[in-house]
């Protein structure tokens, strides 16, 4: 007896996302738990936010870019969930053709963005442990926000260059993408014409928004390592490697979960193994990393606590 099949109203314009699971029966658990999911990490995100842009304590370049990273790592959940929530609760699969191409825009900036600002932190933790001396000038608040304004501009312009490169494709009849959201490599399986141009873009971008980023995180951190075992006390060299473990947690996490994919043989490769990676990497590290740079920081939980008016602090007692 075959899969049950699920209530689809589309046009020929429309793509189908097959989702995470073709049984109907099964939508409503996945709408509670990514509803749930979704909520905590907007919430998360956004104290966050609002514990820093509201204690003067800190406003310092580390926790200005950990605001920026928390309204990435928001937009960047925001541009695919919603619409998985819409499909489950109304068993549907379709996406409009503008609408397929809008999501993955904003996918392309803000995973980007998320890559990025993740190399410029850990290049802020090499400046702060191993220049201590020029952190000031190193990291003015003018250089910071010229580096964020970099950063934006770099991710805007391939991933409206690649989008734009998409519209002109011409795609097959079939329209059936195997995933919860608009994959570029997925959509190009499903082209009838030539897509040399747009497989060269994504290479580029690969090597842009995740080989360059990564590259600058391990040197950052090689000469980081260097440092801190160079420090003759225990204790200081806890204290520098407790500032980057935050940031290293979760650079482990967000490529760690890439590579699971991406670099493994193609053989290998299959729609449910890139699907449930992408719920890591898209839905599951946004919603923790408001929890790990927050636990054991105290910083954060006296931000946190005054944010809530309390004498204690939230995760330290």
């Amino acid at each position: 007896m075959g899969k049950p099949s699920r209530v689809n109203q589309t046009t020929l314009s429309d793509f189908l996302l097959l989702g995470i699971s073709e049984w109907p029966e099964e939508q409503t658990l996945l709408f509670i738990i990514f509803l749930g999911m979704y909520l905590v990490t907007m919430m998360g995100n956004l104290l966050i936010i609002l514990a820093i842009t509201s204690d003067p304590h800190l406003h310092t370049p580390m926790y200005f870019f950990l605001a920026n990273l928390s309204i990435t790592d928001a937009c960047f959940t925001s541009a695919s969930i919603p619409k998985m929530l819409v499909n489950m609760h109304t068993q549907s699969q379709s996406i409009s053709y503008s609408g397929c191409f809008a999501q993955l825009y904003f996918l392309l900036v803000f995973g980007g963005l998320d890559n990025l600002l993740l190399a410029v932190m850990a290049y802020d933790r090499y400046v702060a442990i191993c220049q201590p001396l020029h952190y000031s000038t190193a990291m003015s608040p003018q250089l910071c926000a010229l580096m964020l304004s970099i950063c934006w501009a770099l991710t805007n312009c391939p991933a409206l260059t690649h989008t734009l490169l998409l519209t002109r494709v011409a795609f097959c009849a079939h329209k059936a993408i195997p995933h919860f959201y608009c994959d570029p490599s997925a959509l190009l399986k499903l082209a009838c014409s030539d897509t040399r141009i747009n497989k060269l873009m994504i290479i580029t971008m690969g090597l842009m928004f995740l080989t360059a980023p990564l590259l600058l995180i391990v040197l950052s951190y090689v000469r980081i390592s260097w440092a801190v075992f160079g420090i003759s006390s225990p204790g200081g060299r806890w204290k520098a490697f407790s500032t980057c473990s935050s940031h290293l947690t979760v650079v482990l996490l967000f490529y760690g979960s890439l590579m699971g994919v991406y670099l493994l043989p193609p053989s290998t490769h299959s729609a449910e193994r890139e699907s449930k990676a992408a719920i890591l990497y898209m839905v599951i590290i946004p919603m923790l990393n408001p929890f790990i740079y927050s636990l054991r920081n105290k910083d954060m939980n006296e931000a946190l606590s005054k944010l809530f008016g309390s004498g204690k602090t939230i995760f330290l007692s």
